[in-house]
């Protein structure tokens, strides 16, 4: 079974991260949430989660990706974070995925790992960066070798979505989506 990270820092997106939790843990993928610090984690709306795990608890153990929300200031938070930044080295050294939605990708961008790529984000961030190997879209998900991101709260599910469809084939992706009843998902 697939192991995913979904690191919760202060001022995370609550519609990313319960999106991104959510539907993973619906399509049988193990995904384990940790806190920067210890206890409750409040997010951008005002929602209070309580981790599964700090971060220190788990920087060690194995995953098949991190899946970063974004939100603000909770993307900068992930992005200041060295321990963040190590992982998401750690495992694309490993040839692992990492993923990052909305303001998020500038995590990514921070760990050296959106150079000679392409990707989106919410608008105003990664395309306002300096990165003159990265290629800016405005798909609503991109997906570019081991390296996901995707634009905001309207493009959760689809990138929640595609992440099944990497780490548990297509079909479960499919079965997934077809529960949950998305207006047009059967033309898909």
């Amino acid at each position: 079974m697939a192991r995913v990270l979904v690191p919760l820092a202060p001022g995370f997106e609550d519609l990313e991260a319960v999106t991104i939790v959510d539907l993973l843990r619906r399509a049988g993928i193990e995904v384990v949430t940790a806190g920067l610090a210890d206890g409750l984690v409040q997010g951008s709306r005002g929602m209070r989660v309580q981790p599964d795990a700090t971060l220190d608890a788990v920087l060690d153990e194995d995953f098949d990706m991190v899946a970063l929300p974004g939100g603000m200031p909770g993307a900068e938070n992930l992005k200041n974070d060295a321990r963040i930044r190590a992982v998401l080295k750690r495992l694309a050294g490993a040839g692992k995925y990492t993923a990052a939605i909305c303001a998020a990708p500038i995590a990514l961008a921070a760990a050296g790992l959106l150079d000679g790529k392409k990707a989106t984000s919410y608008p105003g961030f990664v395309d306002k960066l300096d990165l003159p190997g990265t290629t800016y879209l405005t798909d609503p998900v991109v997906v570019d070798g081991r390296v996901v991101t995707s634009r905001g709260p309207g493009t959760a599910m689809d990138f929640a979505l595609e992440l099944i469809a990497l780490l548990a084939g297509r079909e479960k992706r499919d079965q997934v989506e077809a529960a949950l009843q998305r207006p047009g998902a059967e033309t898909r």
